[in-house]
């Protein structure tokens, strides 16, 4: 009898935790597809979950820093909302492949036009992005949700130490500049980070960009192939010398 009750209370607060944890986690975040270098080029979704069981998302608008200013932010569609981009004029002008950029994105704003976001639901919207700056490991994309009922949730607090705050702003970390300072999108090998990179950078080559085409990776991998069949060739011609002489064992 005693052990079930123990068994039961342990039960119980498992499951408190675990649904404890679940609504601590559960706020407006930001993750790249990929990496996002240092002065490279990024695509990242701003994913949104639905913390009410009473109410729907309608609106979110994402916050920019104009202290490390973005020349470019694009949405991709999302089938079911309106995508709107605000810029702000700089004070201080930036360079972005050798011309001056007088303003830079501070907020995108999407609503919703036939779609929402229910309870116990989320939905995330990608968003290319670059140049991203040289002389930061972060950029703080704040956020703010608004639902059907006109309840407003700011997710805007800057965390202070190791304590996350109640409604923690989106954090987008940046990690160290590669060699080519476009996020990786160069190596040796196609990966998920290199792909994102280069569909990102791509992006902002139609939007108006002079990035420069990088032909790294094509090179490296046909450098890679040629080596690989060399070594088969050298694999097989081993295999039938082998051959031959257990052949003539076999005779001898």
């Amino acid at each position: 009898m005693n052990l079930s009750r123990v068994a039961l209370a342990a039960g119980t607060a498992a499951a408190s935790v675990v649904l404890l944890s679940g609504t601590a986690f559960a706020h407006v975040g930001v993750q790249p597809q990929g990496q996002a270098a240092q002065g490279g080029y990024a695509t990242v979704n701003v994913k949104v979950p639905n913390e009410r069981d009473n109410a729907s998302t309608v609106k979110l608008e994402v916050n920019f820093p104009l202290d490390h200013p973005l020349a470019s932010v694009m949405p991709q569609p999302v089938p079911g909302w309106k995508a709107e981009v605000t810029k702000t004029k700089l004070d201080k002008p930036l360079t972005l492949h050798g011309k001056q950029i007088n303003e830079a994105v501070s907020k995108v704003t999407w609503t919703a036009d036939g779609s929402k976001i229910g309870p116990g639901q989320f939905q995330q919207f990608p968003l290319s992005l670059g140049q991203l700056p040289e002389n930061t490991d972060q950029l703080v994309l704040k956020a703010i949700q608004t639902y059907d009922n006109d309840e407003v949730v700011r997710w805007i607090e800057e965390q202070k130490g190791s304590e996350e705050p109640q409604y923690p702003a989106p954090v987008l970390k940046l990690s160290p500049a590669g060699e080519d300072h476009h996020g990786g999108a160069a190596s040796a090998a196609p990966t998920a980070s290199g792909s994102a990179s280069a569909d990102a950078k791509a992006g902002h080559e139609a939007d108006g960009g002079h990035a420069t085409t990088e032909t790294a990776s094509d090179s490296s991998t046909d450098t890679t192939a040629r080596v690989l069949g060399v070594v088969g060739i050298l694999v097989g011609l081993a295999g039938i010398a082998f051959g031959v002489l257990a052949g003539r064992r076999r005779s001898a």
